[in-house]
């Protein structure tokens, strides 16, 4: 069997990867799978990527804070790229014929790249499963109602799409209310419940022993994510750290792969002079830094919060609020289940962010359960597309059935 996936990724690696965990789980799932990925993601080639998945590298997209969508990386225009790249995903979909083809958040694709490919598997492929893959929280109700009536979204699911997998809940957020998705969209929504990531490939003890935190010692982890727009939050946390007058704990900061060189050397000189605090650029082994860390502040990118909650971390997050409002209304949703707590970008300060970090780093031998999240999403992702796959001819509406998953989950 073969699954396509295409992850467009303009902005940021939490596409990519959480993209890359569904095809894992998929993997380890379904025996007989193998899964092409195409992607714009330049970061790909830097995840360890399991037997029986490849890639198609397609040219790089760039997504600013005004929402405009560029060319990263070649110089040519937006509008032969975008020709470029969907050719190249229309010629992957003839050549490799897959079964069924999950695509990442916009059902045309960024800038409606994937709209011939979607009308080539209507008439020559019409027993292709069309899956689309939505996040939590897509941005504020008004402006993505707004724009996916512009866009026709509404219309391509109901005409193209088998089903819709939502990586959240509906306790958390309903997508069908929130965004007024017409019964004939609705119907074909599955809540999965959010995605549990694997534990790193180095145990709490074995992380922690190379970052030479003694026993006694606490570290907080920081990370902007994808880091293109990560220098405020780090700036500012470093000019935290550097006014307290005892330093009580490590610090490991992750600045990521996308912050631009010259604001990622300012931040290395400025952590140069305070031994606490050690800086990298990227690694592959995230999640192997958060189990070691005792507090994670960062910012609140359904990728971050699901892996600080995953391992029930203690978190401030600091959310993005442009492009769009989409972190922003995790944070204060998450906040308001007692998951993690949030300042907001326009009134943090190094002093309010370190007296909440200290209040955070003194609770830590606690271990409260909070109502929370479920976060069985990929066993369940992988239950719809493997019957998918080997039951094309269900009616799909008549064997799943909404599925409201319990939230539970134990923060530290």
């Amino acid at each position: 069997m073969r699954l396509m996936v295409y992850s467009h990724d303009a902005f940021g690696l939490g596409n990519i990867r959480r993209m890359l965990a569904i095809c894992e789980h998929l993997l380890s799932a379904i025996s007989d799978l193998s899964i092409l990925v195409v992607s714009g993601s330049p970061m790909l080639q830097s995840f360890r990527l399991p037997p029986r998945l490849d890639y198609i590298k397609i040219p790089c997209l760039n997504r600013g804070e005004s929402g405009e969508i560029s060319v990263k990386y070649l110089q040519t225009d937006i509008a032969e790229t975008v020709k470029l790249r969907s050719d190249l995903i229309l010629m992957a979909t003839i050549n490799f014929r897959p079964d069924a083809i999950l695509v990442d958040k916009k059902p045309y694709g960024i800038k409606n790249e994937l709209v011939t490919t979607l009308k080539f598997l209507k008439k020559q492929l019409p027993k292709t499963k069309l899956l689309l893959l939505l996040r939590d929280i897509l941005d504020s109700p008004e402006k993505t109602v707004s724009e996916w009536k512009e866009h026709g979204f509404y219309g391509a699911i109901e005409k193209f799409y088998d089903q819709i997998l939502v990586v959240g809940m509906p306790e958390v957020f309903d997508i069908c209310r929130e965004y007024q998705f017409p019964p004939a969209v609705a119907q074909k929504v599955r809540y999965c419940g959010y995605l549990r990531k694997e534990p790193g490939l180095k145990s709490r003890e074995a992380r922690r022993q190379e970052l030479q935190i003694k026993e006694h010692e606490q570290l907080v982890l920081v990370t902007p994510g994808g880091g293109e727009d990560g220098y405020q939050l780090v700036d500012t946390y470093l000019t935290g750290v550097a006014q307290l007058t005892a330093k009580t704990f490590r610090s490991v900061i992750i600045c990521g792969s996308e912050m631009p060189p010259q604001q990622r050397d300012q931040l290395y000189q400025k952590a140069a002079s305070n031994p606490q605090v050690k800086i990298l650029d990227f690694t592959n082994d995230f999640m192997s830094y958060v189990d070691a860390a005792d507090v994670v502040v960062c910012m609140s990118g359904y990728n971050t919060i699901t892996e600080v909650l995953s391992l029930g971390k203690r978190a401030i997050a600091i959310p993005r609020i442009k492009p769009a409002s989409e972190q922003l209304m995790r944070a204060e949703k998450m906040s308001k289940l007692g998951l993690l707590q949030m300042i907001h970008p326009d009134e943090v300060t190094p002093e309010n962010l370190m007296d909440l970090l200290l209040i955070k780093l003194e609770k830590t031998n606690s271990c409260p359960v909070a109502p929370g999240l479920y976060l069985g999403g990929l066993p369940r992702i992988s239950h719809y597309i493997s019957h998918l796959l080997s039951n094309p001819a269900t009616p799909i509406n008549l064997y799943f059935s909404r599925l409201k998953p319990k939230p539970t989950v134990t923060v530290q």
